[in-house]
């Protein structure tokens, strides 16, 4: 009788990977996916609701336009501040530690808004809450290059960035609503504790490719061809041996050398200094300039958020469409971009129209366009070098976020000095054109940075 052949556990591994390459691809990177849009929705409803909260927050506690400008931009001093701090935080305890404990924090500051009753609480909480959100958008940036290939990252990037807005879209008029009923500190609470769960939420669903029970081995490998599944410790766990970076202080200035770095940098301040507007002066624009009553405010101020978050879809998936009918990452990655921000530049036409209809159609125009040229941290994931993506998306929003800083203040000092809007709307628009610019004729070639000793 012949003998059963004997399989090795060597022959057993390789005819498992076999059978697993040939298997139907699962889709678990999808499930992350979602993970970071939900999550990214509520970052900008804790940022953004001191913005819807303000018509009515600055009558109870007797606050100006130059200091709501001073109140809007703090947040920033402090998310900028913290940018370095957070990615080298990131590249050494990994996505799913940092994110469940920025989440965490962040909706704490934003719970504990509510409970203020002066300038100086307000101050402290939008500075610990600038701390704590500080690596959201450098995890998301890790968590994209990880888990999905680069035929798909403009894609995965535009999904979760549309978080920003679709959140405010839809949540706006429940939030109007809401503070015509229980007064502008329900709102803190609401969205504060909105975060804290989720945060439990993440901290129980998400994990690295290899360690996540839905990826399998066709999954993997698709990603990996791809070149995802660059980070190769898994920190699923708290108690896993954090990593060494290899960080020097000098890197910085190493990157900032390169072109492509400080062109993106300047370019994403110039499109985020037309979503800064949205986020923080926007409903008081509407209700001081336009003269709209509450229920009109959170009616119309859905337009402008849809708009973009169609914006920004539209601009991820030209440009991965782009990229996989064989044009270069030049014309796919930075082609929507610079339509986006020349489009944004627009929104100064606002200044010269009565119709409040015509005045909301400017400006979802000009909100549309800005979210076309929100892949900028697509752009991060290509260019990064090995290793340091955490520290180079830190750099990256550093920059970028100086328009929080910066777009407030000026925006508030211009209304105070003035009376009106217009000047303001005519420096968002000067700077887009400005970001445009800088895509044109200092980004130059999307590659990956190598850092040559």
């Amino acid at each position: 009788m012949p003998q059963p052949i004997q399989s090795t556990p060597a022959d057993t591994t390789r005819q498992a990977g076999a059978t697993a390459s040939s298997a139907r691809r699962s889709n678990a990177r999808y499930q992350i996916l979602g993970l970071l849009a939900v999550g990214t929705m509520i970052n900008y409803l804790d940022r953004t609701v001191l913005g819807i909260a303000a018509p009515q927050l600055t009558k109870e506690l007797g606050i100006n336009a130059a200091m709501m400008g001073l109140l809007f931009s703090v947040f920033s001093w402090s998310y900028v501040a913290s940018q370095i701090p957070g990615g080298l935080f990131l590249d050494r305890f990994g996505s799913k530690l940092t994110y469940f404990l920025s989440m965490s924090f962040w909706s704490l500051c934003t719970l504990a808004q509510g409970l203020v009753h002066g300038i100086a609480g307000l101050f402290v909480f939008r500075l610990g809450l600038g701390v704590s959100e500080a690596p959201c958008f450098p995890t998301n940036s890790r968590v994209v290059a990880t888990w999905f290939p680069q035929s798909e990252r403009a894609m995965a990037t535009g999904t979760y960035t549309v978080g920003e807005y679709i959140g405010l879209a839809f949540f706006s008029p429940f939030l109007f609503m809401l503070m015509g009923a229980f007064g502008w500190r329900s709102l803190f609470y609401a969205v504060g504790g909105v975060g804290i769960v989720f945060g439990g939420i993440w901290w129980l669903l998400y994990r690295e490719p290899r360690d996540h029970p839905s990826a399998n081995q066709a999954e993997l490998d698709y990603i990996e061809a791809g070149g995802g599944l660059t980070q190769r410790h898994k920190d699923t766990s708290a108690a896993a041996a954090p990593a060494k970076s290899g960080f020097e202080w000098r890197t910085i200035g190493r990157l900032l050398k390169h072109r492509q770095l400080t062109g993106i940098c300047l370019g994403q301040f110039a499109g985020n200094s037309t979503l800064v507007f949205f986020l923080t002066w926007f409903p008081t624009y509407l209700a001081t300039e336009r003269h709209m009553g509450w229920l009109k405010i959170g009616f119309f101020a859905i337009m402008p958020f849809i708009a973009a978050s169609i914006g920004v879809m539209f601009g991820g998936l030209f440009s991965d469409w782009l990229l996989r009918r064989g044009k270069s990452p030049n014309v796919a990655r930075k082609l929507p971009i610079i339509a986006g921000l020349l489009l944004a530049s627009t929104i100064i036409l606002a200044n010269y129209v009565q119709s409040n209809v015509a005045v909301i159609a400017i400006l979802s125009v000009a909100f549309f366009a800005q979210g076309m040229a929100a892949l900028g941290w697509t752009l991060v994931s290509d260019i990064a070098p090995e290793g340091l993506l955490g520290v180079t998306g830190g750099i990256f929003n550093f920059a970028a976020n100086l328009a929080g800083i910066v777009t407030p203040l000026v925006v508030g000092f211009i209304v105070a000095a003035t009376g009106s809007f217009v000047g303001a709307l005519v420096f968002i628009g000067v700077i887009a054109l400005i970001g445009a610019l800088s895509y044109i004729f200092i980004v130059g070639d999307i590659k990956r940075i190598v850092l040559v000793d």
